[in-house]
């Protein structure tokens, strides 16, 4: 009963933190220059798992409405685990930790609920 709303769930969350690391990992790797002088000016968007408020504008002024959509939900979905995250240093380890969590929690975790729950159903 509750295994096809549970392997949705996992595989939707998935799609989307992965979405989102793929997106952010294009934009790492394309036009760093342009990057540079826009943390210079003040105008560099979030690559942070959890963003501040002022953070969240500069990426939402960044990027378009559909990209948007799912960095918020990724937001949403890695924000448990952005504590995990090193602290200053490499932004993909900063993005990539709580990614790699979010997907082995949702991803796995849930499939495994999802498993467990037609056994004993």
């Amino acid at each position: 009963m509750l295994e096809g709303p549970l392997r949705a769930l996992a595989v939707a969350a998935s799609v989307i933190v992965v979405l989102s690391f793929a997106l952010f990992a294009i934009d790492e790797t394309r036009a760093a220059s342009q990057r540079s002088s826009d943390a210079v000016s003040g105008r560099s968007p979030a690559r942070v798992p959890d963003p501040s408020p002022a953070q969240e504008r500069t990426r939402e002024r960044a990027h378009g409405t559909v990209r948007e959509l799912v960095d918020d939900a990724n937001d949403v979905l890695v924000s448990p685990f952005a504590a995990a995250s090193p602290d200053g240093g490499d932004k993909w380890a900063r993005r990539g930790v709580p990614a790699t969590l979010a997907v082995l929690v949702y991803g796995l975790g849930l499939s495994f609920l999802a498993r467990f729950s037609r056994g004993r159903a």
